[in-house]
């Protein structure tokens, strides 16, 4: 890759010209599709989010009705890890993704990669290079051997992009007790209830009522949107629990 197609993202002034530039440099790795979303540090709301994406326009609205982003494995991924995900069927295996996966087969996105974004003051996103190609070996084989390219796109992305998110004034902060912060924190690194009873000490039961207390606080209905709500408000970063 040469630096002066990752510096067109640096010059372009307005979102639709840089998303384009963006797009453009999906293509020449063979991906079509591309969707880059990047939140603030302290507005995890769709309106107040930096989404260039050429997905197909039904497979985001429906995304969106759908409120998939709250089960999306790939989300979650992105929340608790630094490190790039390969689409495969391992990904989508749970039952609850695989409708999910087959739904976005039915516009085309049937393999891809997703690099996840933590920025230095708390900003979190996600940029996903799609297409319509079966993920078999072959296909996690070019992608692997392309990936420090494909790093490199999404921090000259990240850099140049965050210029761009919307800021609006922030959301109140529900108090949370120091043992549901860390509660929260656990959750975000992907453990489970028994895992983090292990780690803090604490009953089962405990830690379920410990969340249970969160969701009310936050007025949700799954540890994932607890998460995404904690990071929104920034009571909790990314960066607390990297795996």
């Amino acid at each position: 890759m040469k630096i002066a197609q990752l510096e067109q993202l640096l010059r372009r002034d307005n979102p639709d010209a840089w998303g384009e530039a963006l797009f453009a440099l999906g293509r020449a790795y063979g991906f079509d599709k591309m969707l880059f979303r990047l939140t603030g540090p302290r507005h995890a709301r769709k309106e107040f989010s930096l989404v260039q994406s050429n997905y197909p326009a039904g497979w985001r609205e429906h995304y969106d009705a759908a409120r998939y982003v709250y089960i999306d494995p790939i989300v979650s991924h992105c929340l608790a890890s630094v490190l790039p995900l390969i689409w495969d069927a391992q990904v989508f295996a749970a039952a609850a993704h695989q409708g999910l996966y087959q739904e976005a087969c039915s516009y085309g996105i049937r393999s891809g990669v997703s690099l996840p974004m933590h920025g230095p003051n708390g900003e979190f996103g996600i940029v996903c290079f799609a297409s319509g190609l079966a993920p078999d070996a072959a296909f996690a084989r070019d992608v692997e051997a392309m990936l420090p390219d494909l790093a490199l796109v999404r921090d000259y992305a990240f850099a140049s992009g965050v210029r761009f998110c919307p800021t609006t004034p922030a959301e109140a902060a529900p108090r949370l007790t120091p043992r549901e912060l860390e509660v929260l924190g656990w959750v975000m690194a992907g453990k489970s209830s028994w895992e983090i009873s292990k780690i803090t000490g604490c009953a089962e039961t405990t830690v379920k009522f410990h969340m249970g207390n969160i969701r009310q606080k936050f007025n949700v209905n799954t540890r994932q949107q607890a998460v995404v709500k904690a990071i929104s408000l920034g009571l909790i970063t990314p960066e607390d629990h990297r795996r």
